[in-house]
């Protein structure tokens, strides 16, 4: 399976000059937030494909127009072609204009969310807006990550966690580090192509209904 990560950078080959070459064999995207509805309807247009989305900080104009002929997977867990994928949107909350958390409030999120994974057989992929404390965030309150994320990919353990908000223009900043849980986590920021094989896609079975992209 291949999946186009995206997040916060508007890409010129996906919006200005389409790379369809570059989108062939792409199966699903999946935006970490902090991207115009406009732009996802765009990208979502051309490419016919699903794409899934959790809101970033800068985000609340999702509330009047959320992205057309796109799934939202903030707060869920959904499957695609067995490929389990658990979304959780938003920032620390710095200031009350933006979609964010606190701390406490991300805690509350990620337990329910741990949950529904173990009941419902696991997750294979964690999609975030902010970054986990200490794996690709920065020391300032706003780009700071949730501990609260740390704690559920120790507790669930995914194959990856795929994160935005912390562009790569900041700095010195790694695209893609390990948690010590075995987890890959990846700073999807611009655009970042994931390459899972099907083959190593487990087939879950059991009683719990999880909803399907």
């Amino acid at each position: 399976m291949r999946i186009l990560c995206i997040s916060d950078v508007e890409e010129r080959w996906l919006y200005d000059h389409w790379d369809r070459e570059r989108m062939a064999g792409v199966d699903l995207i999946i935006s970490c937030g902090d991207l115009p509805a406009t732009y996802l309807e765009h990208v979502v247009t051309l490419a016919n494909v699903p794409l899934a989305y959790v809101w970033g900080n800068h985000d609340t104009a999702y509330e009047t127009h959320p992205p057309e002929g796109c799934v939202s997977i903030d707060g869920h867990l959904r499957d695609f072609r067995s490929l389990r994928i658990m979304g959780l949107g938003g920032s620390i909350r710095y200031n009350e204009q933006v979609h964010g958390y606190t701390e406490a409030e991300m805690r509350r999120r990620c337990a329910r969310m741990a949950l529904l994974a173990q009941a419902t057989g696991g997750v294979d992929v964690v999609v975030t807006h902010a970054p986990a404390r200490g794996y690709g965030d920065l020391d300032d309150l706003p780009h700071r990550g949730f501990e609260a994320l740390g704690a559920l990919v120790e507790r669930v353990r995914p194959r990856y966690l795929v994160h935005g908000h912390v562009h790569t223009s900041y700095g010195r900043i790694e695209r893609v580090c390990e948690h010590p849980c075995g987890t890959t986590i990846i700073n999807a920021c611009g655009s970042f192509e994931l390459e899972i094989p099907d083959e190593t896609i487990e087939r879950r079975g059991g009683l719990f209904r999880v909803d399907a992209l």
